[in-house]
């Protein structure tokens, strides 16, 4: 806490104070003190393992499920104080203040939604009860949206104030993080139902979906590490093979994604653009490193390999299930809207969109990072390169979208990467994503 921006410190204050003053102005009569101590140590138990998310140091807890059988069971009250209690959880890494946060967050989320179950005429189940859909089942789901929704807010609301993620970043975890959140809150109402049979033998029964729903998580953000690190080996590979163009994939993979976003792309096909944007030059793994570092002029047998390249990439990846869409927009990001790119020579709407992204910044990026044999490209040059290729080598809507999206975020040109000390390598004079230095043959 004490590294935050001041503004983020004000902030997790005030939620703080906001939780102390709801549960210091709360009547506690009438509650039921051994079934909170019980649900109290059910939210412990959950709290103080929380699994990893993909926002870095964020975690989620499944102890939302115990905090909203909570509001079924011991009303608006009593779903604040078991909030309250993640202050003591058994987690090491988490100081005091953040403690106090997280407890102030919980103990708001759970006030808010059990007024919202009674507002919506809901009470605790009984057994017997021919209207429990009506008394029950509708006001907790209202009761579990409010309670999701609120927790996320109050979370996003830190990590956005204090810049440890970016709306994106927010937004996209948020998907992920929010449908879960929503099917497993349905274990409190299980919670609540069974207790007046089980008591507190409810909570107990209720551990293993409850731990069953952190390992899933767990293997959301596991799973998500694993394929930036395949990707990322990847990349490395053609990088280590091909030095002069080091850097130019996770520029392409920019680029891609301000397109996508710019035209509303899902969040799931963003994150599939950014993979193909980062892979659409594996197949240089194919090509004799001679020909791609080739100084003069190429043999039509040369020309070849290079021209196969994205062939050869798609092969390379096509076993990697989780790129799925992406597989077409590394084979195909050098075809041309007028039909006379390759390897197929589709045009127009032939041409998968995820390629038809990467060509658009595949090509921007070419012109503009400094070559040998050359400088590069002044901005407002490959913008103007950009637009009297539309509507023939590139999509005129696509070449608008990143034009938009440049304008507003910017581009950061490629620096002259110099081979490492020591190699005697001889540079190629040509760039086959450069269509102001295009290819030439022997003779030609």
């Amino acid at each position: 806490m004490r590294g935050l921006p001041l503004a983020a410190r004000a902030y997790a204050g005030g939620v703080i104070a906001l939780a102390f003053g709801v549960i210091a102005t709360s009547s506690l009569t009438g509650l039921c003190w051994p079934r909170l101590a019980i649900l109290a140590v059910l939210f412990l138990v959950t709290e103080s393992s929380a699994a990893t998310l993909t926002i870095k140091r964020a975690r989620v807890s499944m102890s939302f499920a115990t905090g909203l059988a909570a509001v079924v069971l011991a009303g608006p009250v009593g779903a604040t104080l078991i909030g309250a209690t993640a202050m003591l959880t058994g987690r090491r890494d988490i100081g005091l203040v953040k403690r106090l946060f997280n407890a102030a967050q919980y103990a708001l989320s759970g006030y808010a939604a059990g007024a919202v179950f009674q507002w919506l005429g809901g009470h605790p189940y009984r057994w017997g009860e021919a209207d429990w859909t009506r008394h029950v089942l509708g006001p907790f789901v209202g009761a579990l949206v409010t309670f999701v929704t609120m927790n996320l807010a109050l979370m996003a609301a830190v990590l956005l104030i204090s810049r440890q993620a970016t709306w994106r970043e927010v937004l996209t975890t948020g998907r992920l993080v929010a449908p879960g959140c929503l099917a497993f809150g349905m274990i409190g109402l299980l919670i609540a139902g069974i207790w007046p049979a089980a008591g507190g033998m409810s909570a107990v029964l209720v551990l293993m979906p409850l731990f069953t729903a952190r390992w899933a998580f767990t293997q959301i953000a596991a799973q998500q590490r694993a394929q930036a690190a395949t990707v990322a080996a990847l990349c490395q590979a053609v990088e280590t093979k091909d030095y002069y163009t080091r850097g130019h994939s996770e520029r392409v993979a920019y680029g891609s994604v301000m397109i996508a976003r710019q035209i509303g792309m899902r969040t799931d096909r963003i994150d599939r653009i950014r993979y193909a944007g980062m892979l659409h030059d594996v197949g240089k793994l194919g090509v004799p490193t001679k020909v791609l570092q080739k100084p003069g002029r190429l043999t039509e047998e040369e020309t070849a390999a290079v021209q196969l390249h994205p062939m050869r990439g798609e092969e390379i990846v096509r076993g990697i299930d989780f790129l799925d869409e992406a597989l077409g927009g590394i084979m195909h990001h050098h075809e041309r809207l007028d039909g006379t790119g390759y390897p197929m020579g589709l045009a127009g709407e032939e041409i998968p969109e995820f390629a038809r992204i990467i060509a658009v910044a595949d090509t921007f990026d070419a012109m503009t990072s400094s070559r040998s044999y050359r400088p590069g490209m002044p901005i407002q040059s490959a913008i103007e390169e950009l637009r009297r290729g539309a509507g023939t080598q590139f999509d005129p809507a696509l070449v608008d979208a990143f034009l938009t999206a440049l304008d507003r975020e910017g581009w950061v040109k490629a620096e002259l990467v110099l081979p490492p000390e020591g190699d005697e390598v001889e540079t190629t004079q040509r760039d086959h994503d450069d269509p102001s230095t295009p290819i030439e043959l022997t003779g030609a």
